[in-house]
Parts: C-alpha cells; sequence; structure tokens
C-alpha cells in the first residue's frame, strides 16, 4: 500500500497561504501593493479588532473587470509576469501571483471593483477558498477588498496571533513603511473607526516625514543624493542630535519597494561611528533606484528581501558618498535644558495654577523634594550631582570621619548609615584612593593585602541605579518626581499605540504620564532615582526595548529597569570629583550584588603586587 499521498487543493492552498499570510498586516499589505500596482491614488484601510475581524481596503485605481475579477483569485494568476525573463525586469510591488489565493484560503473575501470603461461594476465572494457568488453592482472606479474572521479555519495559526493591540502596531508599522515609499499615493488608516494616520499625497517628501515621524525628525534630516548609470540614490539621514535606541527607524526602498537588507544597513551605520552615542542608531529614508535587472526580488514571498547583483559596488558607492558628505550632517548639538524663551504652560493641563501676578505654582499635593529624601536618591551624573548632593556639613547621616588625612576609606561607627553595607566596604577596609584612569576606571590600594582594586565607574552606577529601582518596584514604592515643566511627546501613529498599550507598566515603573491628543502623550513625572535627565529621552529609550513577544508584566520591567539603569547612569569618560567617587563607593556597598553590572559585566576587578612584579621581572 502506497505511503505517499496526493494533498488536495484545500490544504495546498493552506499550506502555500502560511509562506505569505503570517498575520493581518500581511494581508493589509499584499493589498495596499496591489492599490500601488493599479495606479490608485488614494488609499483608505479599515480594520476592526487588530484586523483579525476586518479588514477593508479601498482605492482609486484601475479596477477589475469581470474577467479579471474572475481569474485574479486564482493561484499564480497575475497581469506582471508573462515568460521567465520578465522576472528579470519586474518593477511592480506585485508579480509571484500568490498573495490573492493565500488570502482567500484563510479568511472570507469580499471584493467591489469598477474600471473606467464599464459602467458598472463587479461584486465577488470567497469561502473557503473558492468563488461562491459574482454579481453586478453599481459603485466607483477603482477597488475595494473586505476580509473577514482572519484564521477562522485555521483555528492553531489563529492561536499564534499577539493581541488586537500588537496586531494593529504590526499593521501601522507596514502602513507607515508603505506610505513613505510611496509620498505621491495619500494614505488613510482607520482603526475601530477612529483615524489614525493621515497622509496628503503631496509627493513632499519630507511633509511625508513630518506626517509619520513627527517633527522633531523631520527637523534632524539632511538629504542627499547621487546618481550614475543604471543606479541612483537620494535620502535623508539623522544628524548627531536625532537617534534612536533600535533600528526600527531605518527605511530602505529599491524601485519604491520596502526591503530589508542587513549588509547595507551596516554600511550606513559605520559611517555614525564615533558620531553618536554608544548603542544608539542613526535614522534615514533612503530610496535606491537601479535597473530591474541589477536585483533580485524572487527571494522570498514576501518580496522584502532582494539582492544587488554587484552588491559591493552599491555599498562602496552609498558608503563613500555618505563619508564625503557626514560633515554636513553633524551639528552642535543644543541642550536639552536651555529655555530661550518664558514656557506656555497652558497647553499642560490640571498642573498649573496661575496667580494673578502670573507666577508659576505647583499645587499642595505635588511632591516636595527635601534634604532627608534626597540624599538617599543621590543623582552621581556629572551633570546634576554638583546640584544634588547634600553639603556633607548639613546631613547629619553624612559620616565626617570617612575621609582621613590619607584620603583612605575607613569603616564607619554610624551603624544606621552603613547599617547594609557588608560587602564591598568589609572588603575595602583599608583603601586608598590613588586615581581615576581615561576618565572611567578608579584605582585604589589596600597597602596591608597589597592589592589593587579597580572599579568601572559606569558599571557600579548602572548597578547602584537598578537596584534602587528593582526594589522600590518590588515594594510599589517608587517616588516620582514631577517635572517642573511636564513635556508632550509627539509619537509617530506606531510609536503612539505602543505607548498606549504600555502606558500602565511606565507608570509601574515611575513614570507619570498620559494621553495626550490623538498622537502625544504628555510626561509629567520620572523616577526621582534618576535626578534630572532627558525625560523625553528616556521615555522613547524604554519605548524603543518593549518586547513585540509581549512577555509576563514582571520580566518586561525588569528589562525595562535595566535599560534605564544603563541610560542614566555615569558614564565612561565622564569626569568625577574625589566627593564623587566616595558617595559612588559607598552607594555600591549597599548593594545586594556590586560585583556586577545588571547585564553581567564585573563593576570591580583585582591584582596583588606580586602579579605586578612578574611583569617587571622582580620576581619569576
Amino acid at each position: 500500500m502506497a505511503r505517499i499521498n496526493l494533498l488536495d487543493d484545500n490544504t495546498i492552498m493552506k499550506i502555500a497561504a502560511g509562506e505569505v499570510i503570517e498575520r493581518p498586516a500581511s494581508i493589509v499589505k499584499e493589498l495596499i501593493e496591489n492599490s500601488i500596482d493599479a495606479n490608485a491614488r488614494r488609499i483608505t484601510i479599515e480594520i476592526r479588532d487588530g484586523g483579525t475581524s476586518f479588514i477593508r481596503v479601498t482605492d482609486d485605481g484601475e479596477g477589475m473587470d469581470k474577467d479579471d475579477l474572475e481569474l485574479a483569485f486564482k493561484r499564480h494568476a497575475t497581469s506582471k509576469l508573462r515568460t521567465i525573463d520578465d522576472l528579470y525586469k519586474i518593477v511592480s510591488m506585485g508579480f509571484r501571483g500568490e498573495a490573492l489565493s493565500s488570502i482567500i484560503a484563510v479568511a472570507e473575501v469580499e471584493v467591489i471593483s469598477k474600471t473606467a470603461n464599464n459602467d458598472v461594476g463587479n461584486k465577488a465572494i470567497f469561502k473557503n477558498g473558492n468563488l461562491k457568488n459574482i454579481e453586478n453592482v453599481a459603485t466607483t472606479d477603482g477597488t475595494t477588498m473586505i476580509v473577514k474572521n482572519v484564521f477562522e479555519n485555521l483555528p492553531v495559526r489563529k492561536k499564534f496571533l499577539k493581541s488586537n493591540a500588537t496586531e494593529e502596531r504590526y499593521i501601522v508599522d507596514i502602513v507607515t513603511k508603505l506610505a513613505l515609499g510611496n509620498p505621491q499615493i495619500s494614505f488613510k488608516l482607520i482603526k475601530d473607526g477612529k483615524l489614525v494616520l493621515n497622509t496628503n499625497g503631496t509627493s513632499d517628501e519630507i511633509n511625508i516625514i513630518y506626517q509619520l515621524l513627527g517633527k522633531e525628525i523631520s527637523k534632524g534630516m539632511n538629504f542627499l543624493k547621487f546618481e550614475e548609470e543604471d543606479f541612483k540614490f537620494r535620502g535623508y539621514f539623522s544628524n548627531n542630535n536625532i537617534y534612536r535606541s533600535n533600528k526600527s527607524y531605518q527605511y530602505l526602498y529599491v524601485n519604491n519597494r520596502y526591503v530589508y537588507d542587513y549588509k547595507l544597513t551596516k554600511v550606513i551605520e559605520e559611517q555614525y561611528t564615533s558620531i553618536l552615542p554608544i548603542n544608539k542608531h542613526p535614522i534615514f529614508i533612503l530610496y535606491i533606484d537601479i535597473d530591474p535587472s541589477l536585483i533580485d526580488v524572487n527571494i522570498h514571498p514576501t518580496k522584502q528581501e532582494i539582492k544587488f547583483v554587484e552588491e559591493n559596488k552599491v555599498y562602496s558607492l552609498i558608503s563613500n558618498h555618505l563619508r564625503i558628505n557626514i560633515n554636513k550632517i553633524i551639528n552642535i548639538p543644543n541642550p536639552n535644558n536651555v529655555v530661550d524663551k518664558k514656557p506656555d504652560n497652558s497647553k499642560y493641563p490640571y498642573i498649573w495654577e496661575i496667580n494673578k501676578n502670573n507666577n508659576t505654582e505647583k499645587r499642595e499635593n505635588d511632591f516636595q523634594v527635601n534634604e532627608n529624601s534626597l540624599f538617599d536618591f543621590i543623582d552621581y551624573t556629572t551633570k546634576d550631582f554638583k546640584q544634588n548632593l547634600i553639603n556633607p556639613t548639613n546631613n547629619k547621616e553624612y559620616d565626617s570621619t570617612f575621609l582621613n588625612k590619607n584620603d583612605s576609606f575607613k569603616a564607619s561607627t554610624d551603624e544606621k548609615y552603613y547599617e547594609n553595607d557588608n560587602k564591598i566596604l568589609s572588603e575595602f577596609n583599608n583603601l586608598k584612593y590613588i586615581g581615576i584612569a581615561f576618565n572611567t576606571y578608579i584605582f585604589f590600594e589596600d597597602s596591608l593585602s597589597e592589592t589593587i582594586y579597580i572599579i568601572d565607574q559606569h558599571a557600579s552606577h548602572e548597578r547602584i541605579m537598578y537596584e534602587k529601582l528593582l526594589n522600590q518596584y518590588k515594594n510599589e514604592s517608587i517616588t516620582i518626581q514631577n517635572l517642573l515643566v511636564p513635556q508632550i511627546i509627539e509619537l509617530s501613529p506606531s510609536e503612539y499605540l505602543k505607548a498606549v498599550t504600555n502606558i500602565d507598566q511606565f507608570n509601574n515603573i515611575g513614570f507619570s504620564v498620559e494621553v495626550f491628543d490623538e498622537k502625544s502623550v504628555i510626561l509629567r513625572g520620572i523616577p526621582l532615582v534618576f535626578g534630572n535627565p532627558n525625560g523625553e529621552g528616556l521615555f522613547l529609550d524604554i519605548l524603543d526595548i518593549i518586547e513585540e513577544k509581549e512577555p509576563d508584566v514582571y520580566s518586561t520591567n525588569i528589562e525595562k529597569i535595566m535599560k534605564i539603569a544603563c541610560t542614566s547612569a555615569v558614564k565612561a569618560g565622564d569626569n568625577l570629583k574625589k566627593i564623587e567617587v566616595d558617595s559612588l563607593i559607598r552607594e555600591l556597598g549597599k548593594c545586594d550584588n556590586p560585583y556586577t553590572c545588571p547585564h553581567g559585566r564585573p563593576t570591580v576587578i583585582k591584582f596583588y603586587k606580586k602579579d605586578l612584579e612578574k611583569k617587571f621581572l622582580r620576581i619569576i
């Protein structure tokens, strides 16, 4: 008896659909690309429940007549290819003839379409991969695709979908990418009856960047272009003041198609080396026009991966041009804390009270910092240390014998102050401060044990900040310091949905943040443990690292806490004063784990006098 079976057409269609349709956002992408290929000038996308129950894409494109409508949903039916040779001159978004057949295999579909040459349009209904009905209808030119109950006939696939909010963000992300790549088309995205994205289709690229990515990003972009035979590029590259903690704001378009090319991304990022802070990434929107015969777009069913025939030449041209022009991109930073004019407090509701003399006063229930509480939350960053550190002579808990005439650390008799100092300080009883190398490594000598200790100031401060916030989080006692001037943070549509979805988690880790309008949030406070950092930058850093995989709330917060600690900690290269070093060591001694930073790097290493003597051949 034969063990090999031929699969039926329905099973084949569902298996093939899995390569093309991963989630509702995949359907939205394929339908929009069809509208683009149909020369649409206006595209409207409507979704409900994250696209799982309802997707509608309406365009004013060329439309389909009855014959095309009956053929378009069959497997490998396409208007883009005739022969295999056509594959090497593709300029359209779609060409494989798999998308529509895949969509009707996983969902219920209704199509209404009309061409300019016909007086009436046609309406077709598909279920379980088959055409159920087609009839004439009165409609305008163009096509409307309605998709319902995605993966309802594939319950296993449906289980792997994320929450509606996450699926919505995937859709917003793909619409944003397609809109940035096609500024000549007006895009409108409606979520559960609410408009969340709208572009005007004026072909003005910087205007589209402003509409989709926000004012701050659009202001920080620099335009570059380069042309040669068979190849040209133009693009917008961020200056050294605009960056992100991940690569989600890097957009690459080849012949108007949004694609991934990790090698090219690396080539661009290499030009920003030493220009941006460590672990920060530039923002860019790069458009490449190239002879279609010099690329291969038929690598993956999603058509988002390509290969350049002469990739080294392409990478070299872009790298060289960007390197030559990088000085045009660099700007002198403008400190965020410099206020050029008196802020307009009227746009910050609920927090300001204006008296007759136009003086601004905080409400009585706003958090007030006092000496005793401030000492427990010293900000060690060099820019804020002097203004935040309490004068030792005014602090009753400060151990005046801590620094002796030999600049050595001595164990204190003040039990209250050193209540938890049972780790590093117990080993540092006789340390003499030597100095700091490279504004990063703090050196101490213990002459009794003939040992040298080297402390990494950044890793140590990370550990201190991490444990303080973590302990406050576990004890539900995070202290929030209200910002003197609340910050309205304008977000892209994708960022906005992400922020709104996770707003409770932000508040749980010590932020005071609220929805402000349909594209902004208002930041009123940050965890007091971080002193006075750039609130907006801190908020965006955390927003960038929120996982789409939606782990449990506790582990999510742990990761965020680690990131915040790293962001706010003293940096390698910061010039610390002696009194700052003293405070850093005391606080490190209070940590549960003073020996590694939250990422596992060592905070302190030691070596012995005999190690030096071996290096100098004093002993063998």
